[in-house]
């Protein structure tokens, strides 16, 4: 019985340090996975700020799509922007006034110099004529009068039937009334001029390009404006064609060199002519040379007024690139061309520009076929200034030329090939 007691005490008092054991392990176990999540959780945080450090740090690096430029042919002709005129070209006036009373050819016909064009009603100047030949008659009559007169007392002086100073009024008289004379065979012949103006005719062969009158319209004389002009007279054969020629390619332009025209309404045919003239100096605002090419038009097929590629038999051998007009940067100092170094640092390179293709441009000098110079850039772009780069596919130059000679990508952003949609952007 006491031995049965003392187990049964001895079972209880053993209990108690079972269970603190137990709950010490718990606590600490807990402890150690706090401390482990807050480790996780500070190495998570300090992941993330750097990784938005390093995101925020790409952003700040503005990315730029790059090109080459297309190199042309080593040598071809000179191709310019011209624009065709007519060889003669003249606004035809009245020089009498009155009011349109016919007009015989309209816009597009051809007439021969001294063909009949328009007729215009003079009353008033009819009726000064008829003034001034009675005047005239007027005059000569009273010549007369006064030349019979001084005739007569010329013989009477002789029988001292007159007197000398008599003679002499009769001589002085008779002198005026001949000028009166001339002064009105003068005016009627004046009269008759501008009579003679109411009848328009051609100055030259040429085709009426504008007609200005119809029936009825008050004519005033001379060139008071575009609304006293009657017609407007053109030579179109042979047309001229006015280029002007860079500067640099000025020594190479010469009277006789061979020229053509190249029309978009013609497709593949050239119309031949020859350098004529040229201005022998170089404009001071465009810093070209004003020359003139004439061009046979016997068949009409060139119009003035209409727009010609104009090919210079000149041989350029000069190494020089196009590059589209949207890779251009116009500064205060003038224009730039952003260039992408193998660094990717971005440098400002100036240019000097010659033909003008429309959507691309001539550089004479500031640019390699292997540079990559960026398209589309940004005002903001500086000197030495770092971009990330992606590749655009090049556009074919409208002027005959080789395809771009090929370089190397900067090297820390390697530019991909060109995708099928024309651009393709490097993974960052």
């Amino acid at each position: 019985m006491m031995e049965g007691e003392s187990r049964i005490e001895h079972q209880q008092g053993g209990q108690p340090p079972q269970k603190g054991s137990r709950l010490f392990t718990y606590l600490l176990g807990t402890a150690i996975v706090l401390v482990i999540l807050g480790v996780l959780t500070m190495f998570q945080r300090r992941a993330q700020y750097h990784a938005l450090a390093e995101n925020t740090e790409q952003l700040a690096i503005p990315t730029v799509a790059v090109t080459h430029p297309t190199s042309e042919v080593a040598q071809e002709d000179l191709v310019l922007p011209g624009t065709m005129q007519a060889y003669v070209e003249s606004p035809i006036y009245a020089r009498t006034n009155g009011y349109l009373q016919k007009w015989y050819h309209d816009i597009g016909t051809r007439v021969q110099k001294g063909e009949l064009l328009a007729d215009i009603d003079t009353p008033e100047v009819d009726q000064q004529l008829s003034q001034a030949r009675a005047d005239l008659n007027t005059s000569q009559a009273n010549a007369n009068l006064s030349k019979i007169t001084m005739v007569r007392y010329q013989e009477l002086i002789k029988t001292d039937g007159v007197s000398k100073q008599e003679v002499d009024n009769a001589v002085g008289d008779f002198e005026a009334k001949a000028a009166t004379v001339k002064s009105s065979e003068a005016n009627v012949r004046r009269l008759e001029d501008l009579e003679s103006f109411k009848h328009v005719y051609a100055p030259f062969n040429g085709v009426i390009i504008r007609r200005n009158i119809d029936i009825g319209t008050l004519i005033n004389a001379g060139n008071g404006g575009s609304q006293q002009e009657l017609f407007t007279l053109a030579q179109t054969d042979p047309i001229r064609v006015y280029v002007s020629v860079p500067e640099n390619y000025a020594a190479a332009i010469r009277t006789g060199l061979g020229g053509s025209l190249e029309l978009t309404q013609y497709p593949g045919q050239r119309f031949q002519g020859t350098v004529v003239r040229t201005a022998e100096a170089i404009d001071l605002n465009s810093r070209t040379l004003l020359t003139e090419v004439d061009v046979p038009n016997r068949n009409g097929q060139l119009f003035p007024g209409g727009y010609a590629q104009v090919h210079l038999q000149v041989k350029v051998a000069a190494s020089r690139v196009q590059v589209p007009v949207n890779a251009l940067l116009f500064r205060a100092e003038g224009l730039r061309a952003a260039v992408v170094d193998t660094n990717n640092k971005i440098h400002l390179h100036q240019l000097t520009i010659g033909r003008d293709y429309g959507t691309s441009l001539e550089v004479l000098q500031g640019l390699e076929a292997t540079d990559w110079i960026v398209v589309n850039p940004a005002d903001s772009l500086d000197e030495g200034q770092e971009v990330h780069v992606k590749q655009v596919a090049q556009v074919a130059a409208p002027a005959p030329a080789n395809p771009g000679a090929g370089g190397a990508a900067p090297q820390q952003h390697q530019a991909p090939a060109p995708s099928p949609n024309g651009a393709s952007g490097a993974k960052q």
